[in-house]
């Protein structure tokens, strides 16, 4: 169903992409990366995540990891990921195949400024082997996403304190 719901997305907010399916996995940054030949910062991870009572979804490069200084001043707490299961139901989605596309409810969405590293990213498309090729200008307005910076990738200082999220699945 999830990766129906993603291709219905495009056909009515820009039937000009298309969902890629591979033989392979695209679950994992590395998986993904490797099926789609393309180097993992390309790759597009979407958190699910929780601020106070609220789900959201963040956006941000493969190899981006949180920085949990900069997330808590943005947001206001620390970062919570969603077990698979909350995954699962918030965003219709299964773990590996997570995107902001084809939700089966409002969520805000989030995207880390890491992602205008690339011209072309490739986040999942709703299946643990589907992906979407687009430009993150094109993918943060059709989200109606905000642009945040609370993650550090392989461009960041090496002085910034990259660490990760404390608990739940990435």
């Amino acid at each position: 169903m999830s990766l129906q719901s993603v291709r219905a997305f495009f056909a009515q907010h820009a039937p000009e992409i298309s969902v890629l399916e591979l033989d392979t996995s695209t679950a994992t940054v590395a998986l993904a990366a490797e099926g789609l030949g393309v180097e993992p910062g390309q790759i597009a991870k979407t958190l699910s995540l929780r601020v106070g009572e609220e789900v959201i979804l963040l956006v941000a490069r493969g190899d981006a990891r949180l920085d949990n200084r900069k997330y808590k001043q943005h947001f206001g707490v620390k970062a919570r990921m969603l077990d698979a299961a909350q995954v699962e139901e918030q965003t219709g989605h299964p773990v590996g195949g997570v995107c902001p596309f084809g939700l089966p409810g409002a969520l805000r969405v989030f995207c880390d400024i890491s992602l205008k590293d690339f011209p072309v990213v490739f986040p999942a498309g709703g299946a643990p082997n589907a992906a979407v090729r687009i430009e993150p200008e094109h993918m943060a307005a059709l989200v109606n996403a905000q642009w945040v910076d609370v993650a550090v990738g392989e461009r960041a200082s090496r002085d910034e304190a990259g660490v990760t999220c404390t608990s739940g699945v990435a």
